[in-house]
């Protein structure tokens, strides 16, 4: 869909009567910049930006970096020269895992029909909700005050009649609001955005509907089925027509797993040497492995993306015998795989650990091999002594634990 900053904040002409809206959408303010901040309260106030590496892009940016044109995606060295006194922390994933988790706790909570998008943000569907916990004004009201009470993080939150509404109108409110769109004036909200805003519409289908003089979406509900149909296609005319008509019939899907789990990292000077290589593997096998077992995951597959200095990319995967959650086996795999590439001395400027497949660790059984022993489970003496050390840098902070081959370099172990 289009970008937020499509959408300039509302202040509130479309708060009103939320019958029929059961939707809602809450999205993290800023999150990893918010995470950071909260872990370093002298921090607020100031622009933060969550990335670094002098080829590296930016993770996520505070506010205050924004107010200076900084974005995420956009590389570090052009958001330097737009804010060069902001202050750039390494990205840790297990701690947004972590309060991601926390975050998803209090919506499940209200209901359990949660939809997670990604770490900072997800759909409810708050209908069965509302005899226990009141209206969905109320409700989403609630959650904002839960989330910045018991967690020191803030969110905004849309309330509307679909979830591409509620969507739209959780970008308006931010930052830390709340934005209730009735449903009978939907049209009324919807028609004068641009319509970039409406999901699918990309700078191709964008530049294919401006071409036709459609710039807002109330252009593109006014334009013949059939116009729209011969710019862009049957599919994706008949979906973008009927969004501008504020019809969207899809419902929230709680049981929805998330497929992957991976970490990049583009280095600042390429790498030849396998030595170096295995390093940046291992920091890039733990952050995933934190990851994978703040989320109560285990894989079953471990790839890895190698991008050599001429940009060309290449990935291999692997399924494993038996699932795992174990840094240990996830840097060993991904090591495997790189060996197999058979390189001489490549230059590589970026390097990518996966890991997917992903299943919910209490629910794989042991099963018993031919010699009638259990195959290992995420929860074995391996993954028990994972578990002790991201118990350990939770509590102590990142460094309090770090391989010794990490050592060796000087290097944080954060990507």
């Amino acid at each position: 869909m289009g970008r937020s900053a499509d959408l300039p904040r509302t202040a509130g002409q479309f708060d009103g009567d939320d019958t029929g809206c059961s939707m809602l959408h809450v999205d993290m303010d800023a999150f990893y910049a918010s995470v950071e901040v909260k872990r370093r309260p002298e921090l607020r106030g100031r622009p933060v930006i969550v990335g670094g590496g002098q080829r590296g892009v930016v993770a996520a940016a505070s506010y205050e970096a924004r107010r200076f044109g900084v974005r995420s995606a956009m590389s570090m060295t052009q958001a330097m020269r737009r804010c060069p006194h902001a202050v750039v922390l390494p990205p840790d994933r297990a701690a947004y895992s972590a309060a991601s988790a926390e975050v998803m706790r209090i919506l499940r909570d209200v209901t359990p029909l949660v939809e997670p998008l990604s770490l900072d943000e997800a759909f409810l569907d708050v209908s069965g909700a509302i005899r226990l916990h009141g209206r969905p004004g109320a409700i989403a009201a609630a959650i904002r005050a839960r989330t910045a009470e018991r967690l020191g993080l803030t969110c905004s939150v849309g309330v509307a009649s679909t979830k591409f509404v509620a969507k739209l109108a959780s970008a308006r409110c931010k930052p830390d609001g709340m934005l209730v769109v009735p449903a009978e004036r939907t049209l009324e909200f919807l028609h004068p955005l641009p319509v970039t805003a409406l999901w699918g519409v990309g700078a191709r289908t964008a530049d294919q509907l401006h071409r036709l003089g459609i710039r807002t979406v109330r252009d593109l509900a006014e334009t013949p089925a059939d116009t729209v149909r011969r710019a862009v296609g049957v599919a994706t005319a008949d979906h973008l027509v009927a969004l501008a008509s504020g019809i969207d019939p899809r419902a929230v899907e709680p049981d929805e797993v998330e497929k992957s789990i991976s970490a990049d990292h583009t280095l600042d000077t390429d790498l030849t040497d396998e030595a170096a290589v295995r390093r940046e593997l291992l920091r890039l096998a733990e952050d995933v492995g934190r990851r994978v077992r703040a989320r109560g995951f285990a894989a079953r597959t471990i790839g890895i993306k190698v991008r050599f200095a001429d940009f060309r990319t290449i990935t291999r995967v692997r399924t494993l015998p038996a699932w795992t959650a174990s840094t240990g086996e996830i840097h060993e795999t991904a090591v495997d795989l790189y060996r197999g590439l058979g390189l001489d001395r490549p230059r590589i400027r970026l390097l990518g650990v996966k890991a997917e497949g992903l299943r919910e660790a209490e629910a794989i059984p042991e099963q018993l091999t031919l010699d009638l022993r259990p195959t290992p489970s995420p929860r074995a003496p391996r993954g028990r002594a994972d578990a002790a050390v991201d118990a350990a840098r939770e509590r102590f902070g990142s460094q309090a634990v770090r391989s010794g081959s990490l050592l060796a370099d000087g290097r944080s172990s954060d990507t």
